[in-house]
Formats: C-alpha cells, sequence, structure tokens
C-alpha cells in the first residue's frame, strides 16, 4: 500500500505543469503568429536585408581618388552568386554612389535620391512589378543607404523577423516563464487545497463516531461527487454497523436465559465428574456472551462526564474478583494511594476494563502465585500476574478481538481488546509487559478533560 502511494502522481504537479507547458506554447505560436503575420504585411526582401547589407557594408570603400567602389570580397562574391537577379545601389549621405546589376528603369529616377532615404518599402504601384527596399547600415566610411531588388521571396522571412526581434520576445519570456512556473503551481495548489484538507478529514474519521462526514462546501465541482459518493459508503456502512451491533447485544442478551436454565437443571444433577465438567463448559458460555455484551457495548457512546476516582474504581474492582482469584488458588493484592485521583469518565466502563484485567490473569496467571493491582497517582492502574508468561510473537496480538493466547481458554478473546477500546476512548493507552516470571497489563489514563473532549468532539 506504502508503495502505491508513493508511485501515484501528485495532482497538483501534473496540472502545473501541463497548465505551464501549454500557457507556454501557447505565447511560442503567438511569436511565431505575429512572425508569420509580419511577412504577410513586411517587405518580401526582408529575408535578404541583412544579407545585402552585411555584404555591402564589407565591400564599400573609397579608391584613391576618393571615389565610391566595391571590394570584391568572399561574402559580397557569395552573395551575388546565389541571386542572379540582385541589384543594388549604396549611396553615403553626401549624394556618392556605386551599383551593381541592372537597376529596373521604375527605379532608376530614384537612384540619385537614395541618400536622402533612411528606409524604404517600394512596392505595390500601377504596372510595378519590381519590389525593392531602402535600408540604412554603417560603414567604415560612414552612413551608407542601399536600395536593393531582385530577390524578393529568397530566403526564411520568419527566421529573419525572429532574428530581428529576438531581443523583444527573449525578454517577454524571461519575464513570463518564471511567472508562469511559480504561479500556476500555486494557483493549482490554491484551488485544490480543499480537497486535500477533506482528506485530512477522512484520515480522522473513527468507527465509534458516529455521524462524522466529510464537508461538500468549497470542494470543486468535479471532485464532490466522489466526497458526496464517500459520505453515502459511510451512512451504508454506518448502518450496517448498528444491524450488527443491534445482533450481536440481542443475542448476548437472548443468550443469558438460556444459559441461566441450563446452569440451574445442571446444578440439580448428581454430583459427579460429569455434572462438573457440564457446569464449567455452561460457565464458559455464560463468560463468552458476557464479554460479547461488555465488547458491543464498548463500541457504544461512552459518558466522560462522570468525576470517577481511579482508586476506588480499582480496589471496588479488587474486592468484587478477590472471591474468584482466591478459589482459583490465587493471593490477590491491592496497591494504591491514599489520596483520590480524579478523571473524568464512566466509572461502569473503567471498572469492566479493570475488572477485564484481573479476569484475565486469573485465567492465564498459571493457577498459583499472587496478582497484584497498583493504581498510581499519575492515573496509572496495572494488573501483574506471576504465570507462565506470553511469548513475544503473541503481545503484539493480544489486543486484537477473538485473538486468544490459549485456543481452549474459556473467555472469547475479547477481554483485553475490550480494555484496549475503553482506554482509549478515554484518552489514555495500554501496554503489556511479559516474561518468564509473569505478565503485566497497564493502563494509563493520564489525558486531561480538555483533551478527552478534544478526542471526542467531531
Amino acid at each position: 500500500m506504502r508503495a502505491g502511494r508513493q508511485s501515484s502522481p501528485s495532482l497538483r504537479w501534473r496540472l502545473s505543469w501541463q497548465l505551464s507547458l501549454v500557457i507556454t506554447a501557447v505565447i511560442a505560436v503567438v511569436i511565431v503568429g505575429l512572425s508569420v503575420y509580419a511577412t504577410m504585411v513586411l517587405s518580401p526582401n526582408i529575408a535578404m536585408e541583412q544579407a545585402v547589407k552585411s555584404a555591402v557594408a564589407e565591400a564599400i570603400e573609397r579608391d584613391r581618388e576618393g571615389d565610391l567602389a566595391l571590394k570584391d570580397t568572399p561574402v559580397l562574391r557569395s552573395l551575388i552568386a546565389r541571386n542572379d537577379g540582385l541589384w543594388f545601389v549604396a549611396a553615403t549621405t553626401d549624394g556618392d554612389s556605386v551599383s551593381h546589376g541592372t537597376v529596373p528603369a521604375n527605379y532608376a529616377a530614384i537612384a540619385p535620391l537614395v541618400h536622402l532615404f533612411h528606409s524604404a518599402d517600394i512596392r505595390g504601384a500601377s504596372g510595378v512589378r519590381e519590389i525593392a527596399s531602402i535600408e540604412d547600415v554603417e560603414t567604415p566610411i560612414g552612413d551608407v543607404r542601399i536600395l536593393f531588388g531582385g530577390a524578393g521571396g529568397k530566403g526564411w522571412p520568419v527566421l529573419a523577423i525572429l532574428a530581428e526581434a529576438y531581443p523583444i520576445y527573449l525578454s517577454l519570456l524571461a519575464i513570463a516563464l518564471p511567472a508562469i512556473f511559480l504561479a500556476v503551481p500555486r494557483i493549482v495548489g490554491h484551488a485544490i487545497a480543499r480537497v486535500s484538507d477533506v482528506a485530512d478529514m477522512a484520515s480522522h474519521i473513527e468507527p465509534h463516531r458516529h455521524g462524522d462526514r466529510l464537508p461538500v462546501a468549497g470542494i470543486p465541482k468535479e471532485v464532490a461527487p466522489l466526497v458526496i459518493a464517500f459520505n453515502g459508503a459511510l451512512d451504508r456502512i454506518e448502518n450496517e454497523f448498528r444491524k450488527r451491533q443491534r445482533f450481536l447485544i440481542d443475542a448476548a442478551h437472548e443468550l443469558r436465559t438460556p444459559i441461566a436454565i441450563m446452569q440451574t437443571r445442571i446444578e440439580g444433577l448428581s454430583e459427579g465428574p460429569e455434572r462438573r465438567r457440564l457446569l464449567d463448559d455452561v460457565a464458559r458460555l455464560a463468560d463468552m456472551a458476557e464479554q460479547l455484551l461488555d465488547f458491543e457495548r464498548g463500541g457504544q457512546t461512552i459518558d466522560l462526564n462522570e468525576t470517577v476516582d481511579l482508586i476506588d474504581i480499582a480496589r471496588i474492582a479488587v474486592a468484587d474478583l478477590a472471591p474468584l482469584a482466591i478459589a482459583a488458588g490465587y493471593e490477590i493484592s491491592f496497591h494504591g494511594g491514599e489520596m483520590p485521583v480524579e478523571r473524568k469518565g464512566d466509572s461502569a466502563a473503567l471498572r469492566r476494563a479493570i475488572g477485564n484485567l484481573i479476569r484475565n490473569a486469573i485465567e492465564h496467571g498459571g493457577g498459583h502465585g499472587t496478582i497484584t493491582v497498583t493504581a498510581l497517582a499519575g492515573g496509572e492502574i496495572s494488573v501483574s500476574d506471576e504465570g507462565p508468561g506470553i511469548a513475544a510473537d503473541h503481545l503484539e496480538l493480544v489486543f486484537e478481538p477473538f485473538y486468544r493466547v490459549v485456543p481452549s481458554s474459556r473467555g472469547a478473546g475479547l477481554g483485553l481488546s475490550l480494555v484496549k477500546q475503553i482506554v482509549e476512548r478515554h484518552g489514555g493507552h495500554v501496554s503489556i509487559e511479559s516474561g518468564s516470571s509473569g505478565t503485566k497489563v497497564t493502563m494509563r489514563l493520564t489525558t486531561t478533560l480538555a483533551e478527552i473532549y478534544f478526542l471526542e468532539s467531531p
């Protein structure tokens, strides 16, 4: 079960990462989409702008006479070789110019005026199919304006736009991505926080606290059907539990009458071994019926509002069962303080718990030695015997319902389970120590009244 829980995916992180990736993908699509839109709006020459500007900036120079000229550089030569129809006019700001290729007639009149333009996109005029652009570039000889064409449709315009606009979208991503991956998990966590609260409430539902249900208020509507179904399952389980509990209590009550009749009839028989065995069997049935009845009563609501004296309860339990212990071959002693040890609780339930510990010692103490009952001022009550003890591998199981260390014992295996049930309902706990020299079971009722109310409150 533990490994299964560890391998279960986290809904919070799954939603966080998926939403973060979706938002990131949307931003990326928007950036690419804007770039594609820009190719429809901007000049088709945009993919060649940077190549032409770089090649001309590297090649342009002034010769010995001071006139503009173009060096035969590898970059310029490669550019011209890849674009047969390329033409351009490069002009300085003072009007000097140099050209390459055949300038179309439509743009020949503009050539002398190129130095007046910083940038331009020239297209769409009636009867003009040639697309031209004017770009500005810094060179070693100063600012140069370049009018070029004959390269429309070459290259990848989208990549060119992305290369030009990277300061914008990289800045956007640098701000947006951390915000997305930090904010989305917090938003998702806040949205499902109520689910975690309800899960925590579910882990604290106890069988004896009837009527506990998970709240639906504040739960996301996608999860609400699961909570409603869980509450419905609790209703059905509680219903069946009440039926079972009612049946067992009624059955235990009903068994008392035939057991009493059997005991009366057997006692009327003449003395002999068979009569003794029958009486022992009937006594065993009576004990089992009483233990079953006590166990089911213990599962019902215990009234914790009564002020009880643990010393007095322990003393009464010892007095009630002393004849039974002595008849079984034991000595029984009680050690308790003179001052009362008061707690809030159910005196009848606590008396049954101490009585069960004494009966357990009588049953498993070996029929000899002393049974010692001790009540201390801190709210600790212990019952010890001098019997053969309990094997270590049985110690963890003795508090389980219907578990018997000795299968042939008279009880139904509910005595210690009932003790644990009652003590825990009073906010305490039970421990057991056992060895070759005997067994000691200790009830610790140290919980304050305020803590008991906290444990009992839904």
